[in-house]
């Protein structure tokens, strides 16, 4: 939960049955064409209060079998300083469905759940990216109704139709500037935040690329831009990595899973070569003992060009295999485990090449760096509303008042099983 819905938030947010629509479930589709922002309108009980839906969870667990839909209201008397927010789209992102399961590096706080939500017992709302419309605002909030915002922090559980957010001009980042969301959609503007945020941080605080390529270029050198390499190519922030090496000038070499067939990976390898990869290749070629002659022969002169940085989020065999390709005084970074095998640390590449390891957790660095989260959303945003910068590929799953609560559980727990033609994404429809 957010930190922003405090206690006394519980004077404006209270269950109240009697108010609340009619929950007789329909079973619409999970995917529908996409919604536009004129087609929501804003669902109130009689006195003014806002009827409001979310997934919530008491215990740690897999989604499917703790996540459960509750249902409560919103007064219309807010709080000085606070907003109430209408969903239009959060993504599902692998981190959300670890909190669940309660394996990921932070906890809930349970207790501030049940007293924002009026729960019968403690809960938390996972989510922590999404795109909201301001519906109301009290007294002293700068922002206005019809902005839409995001989260400023993690952890502010999105998985919800509305919410009541305290201290809102602290706790929400407008979006667009003097343009607004003007050429932007819901789902990209859903999607800013933890995938290209982190793709953004990593090429740029560790190691100086473009710095690297400035000096190659200085130097008369024709090889081209700097490289890096990163495995787990296909995922958000791989995809988001890629784009941002182009236009930077940087080269990328990009390991990603063999699918089904040969046409198949031939058909992701080219999808990511139009978005800007340099090279692209399978894990079996990645571990395959010829891949640092490839590596030295076709792509990096002889090894004249070196390879500064790596992205790692598998882990196991393909994080070593990223150890093995960085040249000396080379960093690897991590941020993610998704083959769930141990990496041990390698005692020769650290003496011998000098390798430098290091980990990033994006929520650590945005409670860290305010100010360049806000610098570094907008710096996306307008790439986006440029159409220099594509959001990663999504499954919508449509959430209207009557959509039941196992399509959305389902949504929840499908974001870790197997291929996947894109993320789940929950677009909020007539809420």
């Amino acid at each position: 939960m957010p930190s922003v819905l405090r206690p006394q938030a519980m004077l404006s947010l209270r269950t109240s049955p009697r108010r609340i629509l009619s929950l007789t479930p329909r079973s619409p589709p999970a995917t529908t064409a996409p919604i536009t922002h004129q087609q929501r309108r804003h669902k109130s009980g009689p006195y003014g209060y806002t009827q409001a839906k979310a997934l919530v969870f008491s215990t740690f667990g897999e989604p499917r079998d703790v996540l459960r839909l509750h249902t409560h209201s919103i007064s219309p008397s807010l709080p000085p300083g606070a907003a109430v927010i209408r969903a239009l789209a959060a993504p599902v992102n692998p981190a959300d469905v670890n909190t669940v399961q309660g394996t990921y590096g932070s906890k809930p706080d349970y207790s501030r759940g049940q007293l924002a939500l009026g729960t019968a017992e403690p809960a938390a709302v996972p989510g922590n990216e999404g795109c909201f419309e301001v519906v109301s605002v009290s007294s002293g909030v700068k922002l206005r109704r019809g902005d839409w915002v995001i989260p400023a922090g993690s952890g502010f559980g999105t998985f919800r139709t509305h919410a009541l957010v305290e201290n809102a001009d602290a706790a929400l980042l407008r979006i667009g500037g003097d343009k607004g969301h003007e050429g932007l959609t819901a789902a990209q503007v859903a999607t800013v935040s933890v995938n290209p945020c982190s793709a953004w941080r990593m090429l740029r605080d560790y190691v100086d690329l473009i710095g690297l390529s400035v000096a190659s270029f200085s130097r008369g050198e024709d090889g081209g831009g700097a490289w890096f390499l990163q495995n787990g190519a296909n995922s958000g922030v791989g995809r988001a990595a890629v784009q941002l090496g182009r236009l930077w000038g940087l080269r990328s070499i990009n390991v990603v899973r063999e699918r089904s067939t040969a046409e198949e990976t031939a058909a992701l390898k080219a999808e990511l070569a139009a978005l800007g990869a340099t090279v692209v290749v399978t894990e079996g070629e990645f571990l395959d003992r010829a891949f640092g002659a490839r590596l030295r022969d076709e792509w990096t002169r002889g090894g004249r060009d070196p390879v500064m940085l790596g992205l790692n989020c598998v882990g196991g065999k393909s994080a070593a295999a990223v150890v093995r390709s960085l040249s000396a005084r080379g960093t690897m970074v991590t941020y993610g485990g998704m083959s769930r095998q141990s990496f041990p640390f390698p005692t020769g590449p650290q003496i011998f090449k000098r390798l430098r390891f290091e980990g990033f957790w994006l929520s650590e660095w945005n409670r860290e760096n305010p100010a360049e989260k806000r610098k570094t959303v907008d710096a996306i945003i307008e790439l986006m509303r440029d159409g220099k910068f594509q959001m990663a590929p999504v499954q919508e799953v449509r959430w209207d008042w009557d959509t039941e609560e196992q399509v959305l559980k389902d949504a929840v727990q499908g974001t870790l099983e197997g291929f996947r033609s894109g993320k789940g994404l929950f677009t909020f429809g007539d809420t």
